[in-house]
Formats: structure tokens, sequence, C-alpha cells
């Protein structure tokens, strides 16, 4: 073969390779381009119940059912600013894609939604959480304007937990200063003669160490999260099986213009993990299953546990009825039938319980 031939052959083959380099290039490149990121801010630390078992979980399934072409980034403990209470307003406004909350850190603004933080209303995370996505779907979508519900929550119940005293009775919890998550459960406590303090679950841990409060209403689920069980020796609990203390209600969401904007098979991917189901996963998996073993950590702890006797309960639900009338009227005067919102929330309980 002369010289010449061999010259152009090897440049007719440096030529393909830089063709097939530049195709790679391209197709890496285009791969990248249809790669949806998705920002989740929440207000807990990474290590916390919630970005373990539902926040992560869920990212990891959208992405292995979209072959990646969805991720999400997660940042938890409000590392892109702000406070919980504006989670909501984050990422209704686009300033993130999408946020684990509690929209009612927010006071008054999810009025109708809120009936599920009234208390002794809910027995299960599971039953409550499914409960509350069709009630929210019939009754407070308005509420939620311009963000795509993803799953919506309830915890475990709430209990009270004390770090030196330990009040059996109604008498017994007047006067004391107990964290509230919600003003919902402030009116409560209010109710039953005890001082709220309203505060998110991080800043619970300094609270108890300082004597700002002298006990918490938390759930189990919550516990671990702010280290409670090191703090609080006393667990105060409603009889089994009974309608809890309080609740908290949860959304996952997304803004809605982002959902929007997806592609017809990204959107179908996002719809398959969203809804009623998927919340009733979000309630079992979050919250009820891991009440045995939370609850555990505390009593290797040294945890002091007393559930109500069934007489003692009676006084505590009779001490709060004027809770439940105060939230009639308040939705009321905004144009809403209370007494019709609480039976809907009471009958979808009741249902998703059986």
């Amino acid at each position: 073969m002369s010289k010449q031939r061999t010259s152009i052959l090897n440049r007719f083959r440096s030529g393909l390779l830089a063709v097939g380099g530049l195709a790679g290039l391209m197709a890496a490149t285009q791969a990248s381009a249809q790669q949806v990121i998705i920002r989740v801010h929440h207000f807990l630390p990474s290590t916390s119940s919630a970005q373990v078992k539902l926040i992560q979980p869920w990212c990891d399934k959208i992405a292995k059912e979209s072959a990646d072409k969805l991720k999400c980034q997660i940042y938890p403990a409000m590392q892109l600013g702000g406070t919980p209470a504006q989670l909501f307003d984050q990422v209704r406004d686009g300033v993130v894609d999408a946020i684990w909350t509690v929209p009612t850190y927010a006071s008054g603004r999810f009025a109708k939604s809120e009936v599920f933080e009234l208390p002794w209303m809910v027995v299960t995370a599971k039953a409550g959480s499914r409960a509350f996505w069709d009630y929210v779907e019939k009754n407070a979508e308005d509420e939620f304007k311009g963000v795509k519900r993803i799953f919506m929550h309830v915890h475990d119940g709430a209990l009270f937990h004390f770090t030196s005293k330990q009040p059996k009775t109604l008498a017994d919890i007047k006067g004391l200063k107990i964290r509230a998550a919600t003003r919902a459960n402030s009116r409560m406590l209010t109710a039953l003669g005890a001082t709220p303090v309203q505060m998110p679950l991080p800043a619970v841990p300094e609270s108890l160490a300082k004597g700002v409060v002298d006990g918490a209403a938390v759930p189990w689920e919550g516990s671990p999260s702010i280290k409670l069980a090191e703090i609080a020796k006393y667990h105060l609990n409603v009889p089994a099986g009974a309608p809890r203390i309080s609740n908290t209600i949860f959304l996952f969401g997304m803004n809605q213009a982002k959902y929007d904007s997806l592609p017809a098979d990204l959107k179908k991917v996002i719809d398959a993990n969203s809804g009623p189901e998927t919340s009733a996963w979000a309630g079992e998996i979050g919250f009820d299953a891991v009440v045995e073993p939370f609850k555990k950590q505390a009593a290797d702890l040294g945890g002091v546990f007393y559930d109500l006797p069934q007489d003692e309960y009676k006084r505590w639900v009779d001490a709060t009825a004027s809770v439940e009338e105060d939230w009639i009227k308040e939705v009321g005067a905004k144009g809403a039938d209370g007494k019709k919102l609480i039976a809907d929330a009471r009958a979808l309980i009741q249902q998703y319980a059986k």
C-alpha cells in the first residue's frame, strides 16, 4: 500500500472517530437535557423519618420509573432559606419545585383542611391520610391553588412528652407550658387548661432543655429526629385504639407550573405516584409503622408511659368541646358549613379505618 493511500485511510479513520465522538457527546448532552431536576425543600434533618421513609423513597421511585429522566435534589432543614411557615408559598411561587411541609404552620390559611387537626379525630395515620386526601378533593382544593398535590397525610397522633413532670389527670395538666404544632393544637391545650407555646418541631429540644416548655405534643414519628426520648422521660397517651389527642396535616406538593411543563410521559410517572393510595402509603410507612420501634427506643432510655383510663379520657374530650365549636364558627364566617365538613371528615376516617 502506498504511503499516500495509507495517509488517506488514516485521515478517514480519524474522521470517523471524531464523528463518532461528536455523536456520543451529542447523545449524552441530549440525555442530560431531557433530565428534569426537582428541587425538594423541607424543614427536618436529612436523617428524619420523613426524608428516609417518605421523600427519598418517592424520589427514588420516580427516578426508576422515568429511566432517570426525573431526578430529585433534596434540601433538608430549610437549606434554601426561609422558615417552615413559608414553604407552601415557596413552592406555589416557584422558588422551589417541590416541598414537604405542614401547611398550617401558616396559621389561618387552611381553615377547611384544619378539621383533621381538631382533637380526637384520627386513630391511625393510614386511614386518616387516605381520608384527608379524599376530604380535600371534595371540600378544600381551593386552599392549595397553584400547587400540584402529590400526597397528603396526617401523622400517627400526638401524645404528650414531659421532662420532669408526670401529669395523669386534667387537674394535673392545668398551668403547664406545652409545645403545640399548630393553632388547632394550641386551642386544644388552652381548653385543657394548659398554656400552649406554638413552635415548629426543630425548636422543641432547646425549648424543653431550657425550660421554656414543660412538655411537648409530638407524635412518635417525630421523636428520633429531635432526640426527644433523650430529653423527655414521661409520655402521656390516650387509651389504646382511641382517637388521638391531636394531629397535624402534611403536604408533599409540586409547583403547578413545573408539573404542567413536563412532557406527557413524565407527567404519567408523577401521576402514578400521587393521590389517595400514595397518601395512604405515606401514613402507613412513614408513621404507623414506626410507632412501636420509636416507642421502644424511648423505653430503652428509661421512658415512663401512661395511657389515660377511659373515664379520664372522656373528661379530656368533654373539656375540649369548645375547640370544635369555635372552628365551626370560624369556617362558617368564611362561608363554609363547619358541621358538614366535620361530618364528612369523620365519615371518611371511619370508612378507611374499616
